[in-house]
């Protein structure tokens, strides 16, 4: 077999047409730009005499529109590619974009029912809803659910393992058939040093980052959430020693006492409970807002890669810190969802009762599934029954997440108890207050709800912030392990003979850039339709 083209048998066509978009995009660009300079703007609607409205064209308008039918061009020229892929019978006439697109179709059959029951329930969905009312929200949506549906469909688009290996396609280049006998008859984006398929290492490496950042940030906002709603409450204020959060913390600390001796024994479990303890009284006594921002900023200090670096160094991890700090870390979501019930449903006891229980009990036993393995003689906690055990987290992937847990929340908190600042003054918390509804019921079912907008914005901000900080991790070689086929340690192999072979390290960087492109016009999308609100 010869080696595929990239276009196949459609290139005949639409590469000249593609070439034609690319060429109308960068004139209109052009154009433009050198109109924008001398003053040129586009035109705006003016009132006739006549009463109606109408619109002078200029001819910034006709380069913008020239920059928009070049890139709807070239959109339709990407979606004959994909239905080249989807109707070509053989691989030589697919080409090697066929082949992915063929390859990828369970991805596109999930995208384009998502957008089709999307836009049809649009008005039914709230802020979810309004996002396709903006083009930039929608390619930005679309961009991500690519390699969301990617990761769910992994196993299904990937025609080799990650580590799979053959010999003799060691840094073959793209569209190189693979010997007979294989899984599948080429490598579609060649093969790496050792020899594995480069675009199943990329669709494979989608699923560790979409497991890690989302889940992570999510972690973050979590702990920044529940520290930053008090702090901007109560402000600089001494903490209510009557709050249910008071008592979530003491019981906390008693938690992490058992872990303690039932890891260390007696005298470790004492020593914790009597440290947990003096630092809830500091966090009561002292005015909590103080003792918060304080550690916020001792955070914010420290370079975020320096203070990432550092978290996932061998000598740390051996000292135990990052498990440590994700027995402390991880119990912020179960005092999230306590409060919060407790805080919702406090004139119905039986209600209540039934809704913290199950919070409590499903919250811890989750937490010690995460933080406790048997397996492992150098995890910190070791004690949780294998037969409940739900699942383990390899060790260095527990590093990476803690670390990205440490690193985001005191940003987290610092845009929280500023959003709570301003909007604890509003007239509807005020209402609130007369009617006798308690402080964890104002901030959790009043402020919280009402700041929803930014805080949604920032987290697909943020999780673009993590995906980075992962790709830089594994380009350096920390964190995951080296043969993990995650974009920054694929980057990493693939750079070594970048110049002579670009093909490995190619597409996971376009992968993470892709990826992260969505995640901020996915943002800027959410944030241009919570303004109309």
């Amino acid at each position: 077999m010869d080696l595929l083209t990239w276009t196949g048998q459609f290139g005949s066509f639409l590469n000249p047409l593609m070439l034609a978009s690319v060429v109308m995009f960068v004139v209109g660009f052009v154009v433009n730009f050198g109109l924008t300079l001398i003053g040129t703007r586009p035109g705006e609607l003016e009132l006739n005499a006549d009463g109606t409205m109408g619109i002078t064209y200029t001819p910034s308008d006709y380069a913008l529109a020239t920059m928009k039918y070049g890139v709807l061009l070239l959109i339709l020229c990407c979606i004959g590619y994909v239905i080249g892929g989807l109707i070509l019978p053989t691989m030589e006439q697919k080409g090697i974009l066929g082949g992915m697109a063929q390859r990828l179709l369970p991805v596109w059959i999930a995208l384009i029912v998502t957008f089709a029951l999307s836009i049809l329930f649009k008005r039914s969905l709230g802020l979810y809803g309004k996002l396709f009312d903006s083009p930039i929200g929608m390619v930005g949506f679309g961009l991500v659910m690519f390699w969301v549906f990617t990761a769910i469909f992994s196993s299904w688009v990937a025609p080799f393992d990650a580590l799979d290996q053959i010999s003799s396609m060691r840094n073959e280049v793209p569209g190189t058939p693979t010997p007979e006998g294989e899984a599948f008859s080429h490598y579609l984006l060649g093969g790496d040093r050792l020899g594995r398929d480069v675009f199943s290492r990329v669709v494979l490496g989608s699923t560790y980052v979409l497991q890690i950042a989302p889940i992570a940030t999510l972690f973050a906002f979590m702990v920044g959430i529940t520290l930053g709603l008090p702090a901007g409450y109560f402000g600089t204020t001494a903490y209510d020693f009557k709050s249910p959060a008071f008592y979530v913390a003491c019981g906390a600390a008693v938690v992490a006492a058992i872990i303690a001796t039932l890891s260390g024994g007696i005298g470790a479990g004492f020593g914790t409970l009597i440290a947990a303890l003096v630092v809830v009284a500091i966090f009561a006594l002292i005015k909590l807002d103080t003792v918060l921002t304080f550690i916020a900023n001792l955070a914010l200090a420290f370079p975020v890669i320096l203070l990432f670096f550092l978290l996932v160094t061998p000598e740390i991890v051996a000292a135990g810190v990052p498990q440590y700090m994700s027995m402390v870390l991880f119990l912020f979501p179960i005092a999230f969802f306590v409060v919060l019930f407790n805080s919702r449903y406090h004139t119905q006891p039986m209600t209540r009762n039934i809704l913290v229980a199950i919070a409590a009990i499903i919250g811890f036993w989750l937490y010690f599934s995460l933080i406790s393995d048997r397996a492992d003689p150098d995890s910190a906690v070791r004690f949780w029954p294998t037969s409940l055990d739900l699942f383990n987290l390899p060790g260095n992937l527990l590093i990476v997440f803690v670390s990205v847990v440490f690193v985001n929340s005191p940003t987290v908190f610092r845009i929280v108890r500023g959003i709570v600042l301003d909007v604890k003054t509003r007239d509807y918390v005020a209402a609130a207050q007369t009617r006798g509804e308690g402080p964890w019921y104002i901030m959790l079912w009043e402020i919280l709800p009402n700041a929803r907008g930014p805080l949604i914005v920032d987290f697909c901000l943020r999780i673009g912030y993590t995906t980075i900080l992962l790709g830089t991790l594994g380009f350096f070689g920390l964190g995951l392990s080296p043969e993990s086929p995650d974009w920054g340690s694929t980057i990493n192999e693939g750079r070594r003979l970048l110049t002579v072979y670009p093909h490995p390290a190619l597409p996971p960087a376009l992968a993470l850039m892709s990826l992260v492109l969505g995640l901020n016009l996915l943002a800027d999308g959410l944030r241009e339709e919570s303004l109309k609100d």
